[in-house]
């Protein structure tokens, strides 16, 4: 976090924080940016800086294209752990969210998507996929 402040302080908000209106409440959720936002809020020098605003992206997505921007983001960085992956793959699953659309919004292949589902250990992430022979399989 010190080195993220000092980033902010020396080069400004390079990136805006992503956010969600929630017109039900009349808030924003934050999507991306939890720690350039926190920065906002802990540094004194910072926040008056900015005079309190912080630059933030809006878009409009249901809760699960938010969790697949939060994904691609995390993965673009480099940072997206196996444990918080699997755990989001299989609310996706839950979520009556097929395998096509889980690979094209959080850009993985279908061998990570299935070592993620597998890493959950829930047979439930399985229930609707179709199995076949694999192309290696010989009859002897």
């Amino acid at each position: 976090m010190k080195l993220l402040e000092l980033s902010i302080w020396e080069d400004g908000y390079t990136m805006p924080c992503v956010c969600y209106y929630d017109s039900a409440t009349d808030t924003y959720e934050l999507v991306d940016g939890y720690h350039r936002y926190m920065v906002m809020r802990t540094s004194k020098r910072v926040r008056e800086r900015e005079q309190g605003l912080l630059p933030v992206t809006v878009i409009d997505k249901d809760i699960s294209n938010r969790i697949a921007s939060t994904i691609r983001h995390n993965r673009a960085r480099g940072t997206h752990s196996v444990e918080l992956m699997s755990n989001i793959v299989a609310e996706l699953c839950r979520s009556d969210m097929s395998d096509a659309w889980i690979m094209k919004n959080i850009g993985m292949d279908r061998d990570e998507l299935l070592r993620l589902k597998q890493i959950t250990g829930l047979a439930d992430l399985f229930a609707n996929a179709e199995f076949s022979m694999s192309d290696e399989w010989e009859d002897e």
